[in-house]
């Protein structure tokens, strides 16, 4: 399953241009990026970056507009949504 956004507004990083990011499914790999970072936001957003198989560097000029409707749109993708035998 994956969750493709579109920018209000194209982000430039290294010659290339982001107008859309496409999620995955986070995985334990990406909570281990996001281990290197301090705080909630910081950990959050290298979780994001990492799920959309991005820099870091283009994800930090995401605007919070943008962001925000990024957590809603992947909240599905971040393995919180149902029991599996029992366990919460």
């Amino acid at each position: 399953m994956t969750v493709t956004y579109t920018l209000r507004t194209p982000i430039e990083h290294a010659g290339t241009t982001y107008q859309t990011l496409t999620f995955r499914e986070a995985t334990t790999g990406d909570l281990i990026v996001a281990d290197k970072f301090d705080g909630p936001n910081g950990k959050l957003i290298a979780t994001f970056a990492s799920m959309a198989d991005v820099p870091l560097q283009v994800f930090k000029q995401v605007p919070m507009r943008d962001f925000n409707k990024i957590a809603v749109a992947v909240a599905d993708l971040m393995g919180e949504d149902e029991e599996v035998d029992g366990a919460a």
